[in-house]
């Protein structure tokens, strides 16, 4: 059994966000934690940190995801 884990190599046409360097990559250059997606383009992967935010907002103002009926949050 190694000692060293293998790094994950990346596919050609994989992008990620490296948050560690704030660039993009081509394939998993840095782990997993370090990095967003994978994306489809260099493109989209360039705007990970703004899909992120929008999808942070979706997800705070889903009613699915509150605890609180919305029924209860009223009432003493």
């Amino acid at each position: 059994m190694s000692v060293f884990k293998k790094r994950a190599k990346g596919k050609p046409g994989e992008w990620y966000y490296c948050l560690e360097h704030k660039k993009v990559e081509e394939g998993p250059d840095c782990p997993g934690e370090d990095r967003l997606g994978p994306y489809a383009s260099p493109d989209e992967a360039r705007h990970a940190m703004e899909i992120a935010r929008e999808r942070n907002l979706e997800w705070e103002n889903d009613p699915r995801w509150h605890d609180t009926p919305p029924d209860e949050s009223d009432k003493d």
